[in-house]
């Protein structure tokens, strides 16, 4: 059962958005609504009926975007740790707007997250994410987010920004940090939980090349395609590639802009999905990146290598070396393509007499060996067309190999293939229904070791706020 607060909570967003959906009168051309809900009410009604009043567009320093958003989730070739340099703080929201007509740099807004899904595998659907509990109607995410950007088109003076989020619902288990509230999950296993997932400080330098920010706190585990928060990825659910790598990381990172097409990252953390203060587990781990654009902007190179340390086994201390390709094809259709590969040495055998770390798996070691070394590798392809601003298409293929069954807790190969449709009502509605089909080529891996093979039919909805 979800807590109170949450369900009153939904029933007030959702009540909001019936009323201003029924409501098909044209809006004004100003503003008449005086309340707070009026305010919110009369922005979802003009955003459906696109006549929300047009806004200049925003300056911009470096190439052009190559995507559009929506329907894509941004408008960029993505990098982590940090806003894109030179792009600006363009973003409404309906939540701002009610609060005081959009007016601040400092914006509360998020999103809400219902999801459902049915499975060929009667038990579970892992390695499968986020929807990993089969044939469920769930609360994935309900997410509400503090922030402010730093302006990083300019370059006369230096500016910070700030970002704080509270997550709720059943995707917590995928942004746990160990040490930050972890009990939740690595003591209780509950099926919801609450996380603060992101929680850093942004120092922006205008001066250092053609811009550096610097981020302090808890941020996404850098490299790759899929991020944890939903709006941010192509479809619902994840890539068997993104759902057994690192999801968060607590340190230092900075991201300098040394031209329109180069990006360097160098950074130092505390280890995935791990607090500095768990002694115990906190490893010092260094993060090297590099980006390149080319002039015409249809291909983006992201080099990363991400939490360089000894390797040596503890809570989620895998070595992690990645590499992500974004190309376009033509205005309708672009590819992002992703390979990496892991390992962590040291892992305790499957059965052996070494404990494991909690909520975590043993390797299929050689015969008589206590502990080994577990590697891994994988690569995933995201094949988007778009359809026009509100629709588009994905075509996801995806191959997973956990080489020691550490990952994953099955020594196999994997396989997945993914359709999904993206449908957008206005800029403040997302509905994301997909057709995937798994297979684990060397033993049954899915239904809890049941099935080689998974079918799943599943969708969320994502209502801004």
């Amino acid at each position: 059962m979800l807590p109170k607060y949450v369900c009153t909570a939904v029933a007030l967003a959702l009540m909001t958005l019936v009323a201003a959906a029924q409501d098909t009168t044209p809006p004004p051309a100003e503003p008449t609504a005086t309340t707070f809900f009026g305010r919110w009410a009369q922005f979802y009604r003009e955003d459906w009926h696109g006549s929300l009043p047009a806004s200049p567009t925003p300056a911009r320093r470096g190439l052009p975007s190559p995507l559009d958003s929506p329907p894509f989730p941004s408008t960029d070739w993505s990098y982590g740790g940090s806003p894109v340099i030179g792009e600006p703080d363009g973003q409404s929201y309906p939540l701002m707007n009610a609060i005081n007509g959009a007016k601040s740099r400092t914006k509360l807004y998020g999103w809400i997250e219902p999801t459902v899904n049915g499975s060929t595998s009667g038990d579970s659907n892992l390695p499968e994410a986020n929807d990993e509990n089969s044939n469920r109607l769930e609360l994935n995410q309900l997410v509400l987010y503090a922030e402010r950007l730093p302006d990083t088109v300019q370059q006369d003076h230096f500016d910070w920004g700030f970002h704080l989020t509270a997550l709720y619902g059943a995707d917590y288990r995928f942004t746990t940090s160990k040490g930050i509230l972890s009990s939740q999950l690595l003591d209780h296993n509950n099926r919801y939980g609450f996380d603060p997932a992101l929680e850093y400080l942004d120092l922006y330098f205008p001066k250092v090349a053609q811009g550096m920010n610097l981020r302090i706190g808890r941020y996404i585990s850098i490299p790759g395609i899929e991020a944890q928060l939903a709006p941010n990825n192509y479809t619902f659910s994840h890539s068997l590639l993104y759902s057994v790598d690192p999801f968060t990381d607590t340190g230092i990172l900075a991201t300098v802009k040394l031209s329109n097409k180069w990006l360097a990252q160098l950074g130092i953390s505390a280890g995935h999905d791990t607090a500095p203060w768990s002694t115990s587990d906190a490893k010092p781990s260094g993060t090297a990146c590099l980006s390149y654009t080319t002039e015409s902007v249809k291909d983006n190179f992201y080099l990363c290598a991400n939490g360089i340390n000894t390797a040596r086994y503890a809570y989620n201390n895998i070595q992690q070396y990645d590499l992500t390709w974004y190309h376009k094809f033509s205005k309708k259709i672009h590819s992002a393509t992703e390979a990496w590969f892991m390992y962590e040495r040291g892992v305790p055998a499957v059965g052996g007499p070494i404990a494991l770390e909690t909520n975590s798996n043993g390797a299929a070691c050689a015969t008589g060996l206590m502990r080994c070394t577990a590697p891994e590798y994988a690569a995933v392809n995201f094949l988007q067309y778009e359809i026009n601003p509100h629709n588009s298409i994905t075509l996801r293929t995806d191959f997973l190999n956990d080489k020691k069954g550490q990952r994953t807790g099955y020594q196999t190969r994997y396989s997945e293939e993914t359709l999904s449709l993206t449908h957008w009502i206005g800029s403040t509605i997302q509905f994301r229904p997909e057709l995937r089909f798994d297979r684990a080529w060397d033993r049954q891996a899915y239904g809890n070791g049941k099935h080689q093979n998974q079918f799943t039919v599943a969708s969320d909805l994502i209502v801004h706020f």
